[in-house]
């Protein structure tokens, strides 16, 4: 398949004779291997986890910034309470409302701008698993961080088979899922904190989604279970993370697609696809009409209780409460206050923008089937990476626009396409040297950020 010459592309090993010169010397990534990508990966995850937490222990040497957590620990187990080291360097920021929702449920309107997902599941699962523990145990924040640790993993196992099945190149495949693992996110990777769920989530839901793409004519029902599968599992990432909502763009594409295909050919299989590929979006925004419902029915169905939300044409706690607690809306960042916190998610956020951009003209440096020619699965697939690089794209002009743009570094932590353009950096030549510069700032910020993470600094 031709690609213009000005792109590299990825799926391609023409311009490495030796693909082990690729790695950039200084790179941790050296150490590993991708002859054995799920052992290597692991490996790979163990260390740099491991680094992560050493940072984060090392800064228990110095006074905490803030005594939320102390006060937090106090009066949710006690005075006497017994509290892992690791707990306590990690139940920062966020972590504190998150973890009291798994405890005592969402008592303060506020804390329902963090959404279900962490909550209920570590509250379900810290349930069976107290009569094990001793009493006054700080049980939550340790299931919380032993869910972010394997749901990060399987994420990175998630995005290696994701990119192997669209690209057909074991290398990208591997770097890319390398990246992942020394994403800037750091140690809200490793936190009681949404980011892993989410990106677990999110790149299982896309493993599902190109599954489906890859299924022949033969196998529709295949496809048609997979694609609304991969609905459920955008659906509950949005319980985790409202950004998740921009998954729906794959379902319109898919949609919008089908009826293309109709018109052309008057199938009714192909309204069978749109009908599928609607009702994997709807399970998509289920992900936020669910808890929206669940609290409208607490705040506003109920005689003499209503919030300013309740009279809305369209009610929506989350937005109330971002608006209201955070100061989150259209251009509210934008004060002289806030630069330095654009100019530290700048870097972040040119990346995010670049390769969202480049993949969305360019798809087939990812999108490539070896042998099939362009067949409608390919022509799927690269209408799938564009509608992630688009996915993409829209968060980080919210990010600039909209939210509390330092977040950027950990919300990006859960999507793809960026981790396929600095791996597709790395192996070209030309490019080589950015993708280690790239490469580098995310090892150097998850550092740096883990010990002010740690010692409650921001930022956060």
């Amino acid at each position: 398949m031709s690609t213009p010459e000005h792109q590299p592309t990825l799926h391609a090993n023409k311009q490495m004779s030796n693909p082990h010169q690729q790695f950039i010397p200084s790179s941790i990534m050296d150490l590993f291997s991708p002859c054995r990508p799920v052992h290597s990966l692991t490996a790979l995850f163990v260390t740099w986890k491991g680094f992560l937490l050493a940072v984060a222990l090392g800064a228990a040497i110095a006074p905490g910034y803030d005594t939320s957590t102390s006060l937090f620990f106090e009066r949710m187990y006690g005075p006497n309470a017994t509290i892992p080291t690791t707990a306590a360097k990690l139940t920062r920021w966020d972590a504190l409302y998150f973890m009291h929702s798994a405890i005592k449920g969402h008592v303060y309107e506020q804390e329902w701008a963090f959404g279900l997902g962490l909550p209920t599941l570590v509250g379900a699962m810290a349930r069976p698993l107290s009569n094990m523990t001793p009493p006054a145990y700080a049980l939550e924040p340790v299931v919380a961080i032993y869910l972010s640790h394997l749901s990060h993993l399987v994420a990175v196992l998630c995005l290696h088979r994701l990119t192997v099945m669209l690209s057909g190149n074991p290398r990208l495949a591997f770097l890319s899922a390398a990246l992942h693992i020394l994403s800037p996110a750091g140690l809200f990777l490793s936190a009681p904190y949404n980011e892993s769920p989410f990106a677990c989530l999110s790149f299982l839901g896309n493993l599902l989604f190109a599954v489906g793409l890859r299924s022949n004519q033969a196998q529709r029902l295949r496809r048609h279970v997979a694609v609304v599968t991969a609905g459920i599992l955008f659906g509950l990432a949005t319980t985790f993370r409202s950004n998740g909502l921009t998954s729906g763009l794959l379902f319109a594409v898919e949609a919008v697609n089908g009826l293309r295909m109709f018109a052309s050919s008057r199938r009714a299989g192909h309204l069978v696809s749109v009908a599928v590929a609607v009702l994997g979006g709807l399970c998509v925004a289920a992900g936020s009409v669910v808890p929206q419902t669940l609290a409208w029915m607490r705040y506003c169905a109920k005689d003499g209780v209503s919030r300013p939300w309740c009279d809305k044409m369209v009610p929506s706690i989350y937005t109330f409460v971002q608006e209201h607690y955070w100061n989150v809306g259209f251009m509210r960042y934008w004060t002289l206050n806030q630069v330095p916190l654009f100019l530290l998610a700048t870097p972040m956020l040119a990346i995010l923008l670049k390769s969202g951009v480049e993949l969305v003209r360019h798809p087939q440096q990812v999108a490539s089937i070896p042998g099939s020619g362009k067949d409608s699965n390919e022509l799927g697939c690269n209408l799938f990476v564009r509608a992630l690089a688009g996915s993409q794209a829209v968060v980080a002009v919210l990010a600039i626009t909209t939210y509390h743009v330092q977040i950027i570094t950990r919300i990006s932590s859960g999507y793809p396409v960026w981790y396929w353009w600095v791996a597709g950096c790395l192996m070209d030549k030309r490019r080589q040297r950015l993708g280690g510069a790239m490469v580098m700032f995310m090892m150097l910020y998850g550092g740096i950020q883990g010990g002010l993470f740690a010692s409650f600094l921001p930022p956060a």
